[in-house]
């Protein structure tokens, strides 16, 4: 449950890019998952359609090179994606919502979750 290295060459640039852009986007995103009642915001992120979440940003419509959606820990649960033994483990990995976006990259060949922090204002 951390960042993973192999992230920073192949995908890292694409995701800071497009990161900025939506940024404030996304923490008002995320505040308003936890204001609803929902722990653990998570943002999945990919190019092509997959059925995680709600849909937020399309690439296509935005400019960016990644489709954004909005999810939460509990239906990563519900999917299998994290399991129910890893739980804790998860919470204890996730950082603070207020300064990080918990994005779920999913891509061909990698899937993982990365937290970036949000720009300072």
């Amino acid at each position: 449950m951390h960042n993973d290295p192999e992230l920073s060459g192949k995908y890292l640039g694409t995701i800071s890019q497009d990161f900025v852009r939506v940024a404030d986007a996304l923490r008002e995103a995320s505040y308003q998952i936890r204001k609803a009642g929902f722990d653990y915001p998570i943002f999945p992120i990919c190019k092509e359609a997959q059925p995680i979440g709600q849909l937020l940003f399309d690439q296509i419509q935005n400019g960016t090179d990644w489709n954004y959606f909005a999810s939460f820990l509990d239906e990563f649960l519900q999917r299998g994606i994290v399991e129910k033994d890893k739980v804790e483990s998860f919470q204890e990995a996730y950082r603070n919502p207020d300064e990080f976006c918990c994005l779920f990259v999913v891509d061909k060949e990698f899937t993982n979750f990365l937290f970036i922090p949000y720009p300072e204002d």
